[in-house]
């Protein structure tokens, strides 16, 4: 009966709690920033700086096109971006926008060629630098090893976090409940993928969403009445997973041509790691990059496995290869109250070092 009382108690306040959220309590990617660039659908925002600069040259975060940046700016207390500018950076992020259907023949060579080469000419210009450090996130960091290998000359220095490198790898680790993605798509054939793109001219962000959930189908079940039951006893908790929910919900879509290159030539056919990836009529070599390179996995990630970030070991042209494991899961790096204390100051003191 007590425990009954109790349950009962919680819902009420719990009850309250939600009649007094309103939108401005649940707001992501909060630290102040500035448009400074924009072409098509793509912007380029530059963060106000809260610390004095260490006079470094300008890191530019690239997300990738399945999810946003804000992830990286969740929530004050738990922000890379807010870390990052605390310890004196100065920081730029390019935000994809919102791909359409009139957007399904744009091509990752547009995304790298293109608006990426265009916002870092432009940050060039802006701050008088020869060079820039990139910070690339999951598929964003696909799009930035391909930049970096392709012009080497405009980076000083490039992060990695959570990015897949050799899409098989999966394979050779083999811990169940990881890589479900790999072996989803590879069980597809490339008529299967065509199709599915043609459906509505892009990989649907909504779609994507659903393959995410089904990936921890327990956690999904579970997450709307044992999790949230949790958190009604702290309204800063509450706040922080309605946050999270928002950017989860907050997933556009891939535009058509771009995501058949990202399931067919990467996923299916494994071309990144074995440096017969083209783009723009070259081949993406990964022995070019000769920048020095900081490579951040999650050590229980299940979207991208340990194993298919770590075969960039070995692989590129510089001695300078540094790997960063850290605990917690694809998300869990970047909001994780462990990993969090580790993942801002190693990347700043790393890029530090190599100023």
């Amino acid at each position: 009966m007590a425990e009954v009382g109790e349950l009962g108690r919680k819902m009420a306040e719990g009850a309250k709690l939600f009649a007094s959220v309103r939108d401005e309590d649940v707001r992501i990617a909060t630290t102040p920033k500035d448009l400074v660039w924009s072409q098509d659908k793509v912007s380029l925002y530059r963060y106000r700086p809260l610390a004095e600069s260490k006079g470094l040259p300008p890191v530019l975060i690239v997300y990738g096109l399945i999810g946003r940046y804000t992830m990286a700016d969740l929530q004050e207390d738990r922000s890379l971006v807010r870390n990052l500018l605390n310890l004196g950076l100065d920081l730029y992020v390019v935000d994809w926008g919102n791909p359409g259907r009139a957007d399904r023949f744009v091509t990752m060579d547009d995304y790298v060629d293109g608006y990426l080469a265009e916002c870092v000419a432009f940050i060039n210009e802006a701050t008088q630098r020869e060079k820039v450090n990139l910070l690339g996130i999951c598929e964003g960091g696909v799009f930035t090893t391909c930049y970096a290998a392709l012009y080497p000359e405009t980076v000083n220095a490039m992060v990695l976090t959570i990015t897949p490198v050799d899409f098989h790898a999966d394979t050779v680790e083999n811990r169940k409940g990881h890589g479900f993605i790999n072996v989803w798509v590879r069980s597809l054939s490339a008529e299967d993928i065509d199709q599915l793109i043609a459906a509505q001219g892009s990989l649907p962000g909504e779609f994507m969403g659903s393959v995410f959930s089904m990936m921890t189908p327990m956690r999904t079940m579970t997450k709307y009445n044992l999790d949230l039951l949790e958190a009604l006893d702290d309204r800063k908790k509450f706040l922080n997973f309605l946050r999270m929910e928002k950017w989860i919900s907050d997933r556009p879509d891939h535009p058509g041509e771009a995501a058949k290159q990202w399931l067919k030539d990467l996923y299916q056919d494994n071309k990144l790691v074995h440096s017969t990836f083209e783009l723009g009529g070259r081949k993406v070599e990964l022995k070019n990059i000769t920048c020095p390179v900081l490579n951040v996995f999650a050590q229980d990630d299940h979207i991208i496995p340990p194993a298919t970030s770590q075969a960039l070991r070995g692989k590129v042209g510089t001695q300078d290869y540094t790997e960063l494991g850290l605990p917690g899961g694809h998300v869990g790096v970047f909001v994780g109250g462990k990993a969090q204390k580790l993942l801002g100051s190693g990347i700043a003191d790393w890029i530090a070092a190599h100023g």
